[in-house]
């Protein structure tokens, strides 16, 4: 229990995607899985969080999803509001985009959430002045190049297991549209990066994005010699960590800052992510 609350590392990887234009260097600072509240992550260790972040000057800064707290034991569950403002603060030069994650979707009721179409996490990200993308592009400009940014809807927005919304039985699935956001990134030539919560759309990710960033997993949240015991993918530990080629495509994914489940990591310290791209 030590760990989740007191460490935090820096971890950095460089990657250098096939499709990468030549010329371009893009940093990402990327913070996933907050999980905010009580013990380990209070509003102080979320300021200390983003002051870390704003110091590694981020060309792009992205945020991952989940910023509810889901694991047992909660001590203090940080209000939305209070934590999106905190998140606010996270800066860098080509702006800050967020995405949502399964458990910001489910800390809501299912019939609340679907007559308004919006989970509370996306609305008070948005009120407190930070893009949220669902399904949708928005553009990054880095020392005069564009860059498009993609955000998938999250991939398991409705808790797995059959619940009643507005008079409908709907099943577990998710709210992702990848053939939507895929269309909707132009195809100029500029690069783009494709933001999604849970891993596991990777396989599907079309070679227009140069590279896919996600969290979700926690690195395993308890890592022993490279080993976790539970990874939350259906690809079990192949998505669980790090850097991932496959057909010369790029996957990272953050080992995140919070708990699900158990306020509980071991040998998977909290970690801000930074990505070189060049």
């Amino acid at each position: 229990m030590v760990e989740p609350g007191l460490r935090l590392r820096i971890q950095r990887w460089e990657v250098r995607p096939a499709i990468w234009p030549r010329g371009l260097t893009l940093r990402i600072v990327a913070l996933a899985d907050l999980h905010a509240g009580g013990p380990h992550i209070p509003l102080s260790r979320i300021a200390r969080i983003v002051e870390a972040a704003n110091a590694l000057e981020g060309d792009t800064g992205v945020l991952l999803g989940d910023y509810r707290a889901s694991h047992s034991f909660v001590l203090d569950r940080t209000p939305p509001r209070r934590a999106a403002r905190a998140l606010a603060r996270f800066k860098a030069r080509a702006g800050v985009f967020a995405v949502l994650g399964n458990h910001d979707w489910w800390d809501d009721m299912a019939e609340q959430r679907d007559r308004r179409g919006r989970c509370r996490w996306w609305d008070e990200l948005e009120d407190a002045g930070l893009a949220v993308l669902h399904n949708t592009v928005a553009p990054a400009s880095v020392d005069g190049r564009r860059v498009w940014i993609a955000g998938l809807g999250d991939q398991l927005a409705y808790r797995p297991f059959w619940h009643v919304a507005q008079g409908r039985v709907l099943p577990a699935g998710g709210l992702d549209d990848l053939a939507q956001v895929s269309a909707a990134t132009p195809d100029d030539g500029a690069p783009a990066i494709l933001l999604a919560h849970e891993p596991d759309i990777f396989p599907l990710a079309p070679p227009r994005f140069a590279v896919t960033l996600a969290g979700h997993t926690h690195g395993g949240q308890v890592r022993l010699f490279g080993w976790s015991p539970i990874v939350p993918s259906a690809f079990g530990a192949r998505y669980a960590y790090g850097h991932i080629r496959e057909d010369g495509r790029d996957l990272m994914v953050s080992a995140g800052l919070g708990c699900s489940i158990a306020p509980v990591r071991l040998g998977m310290p909290p970690e801000i992510t930074v990505i070189d791209l060049s």
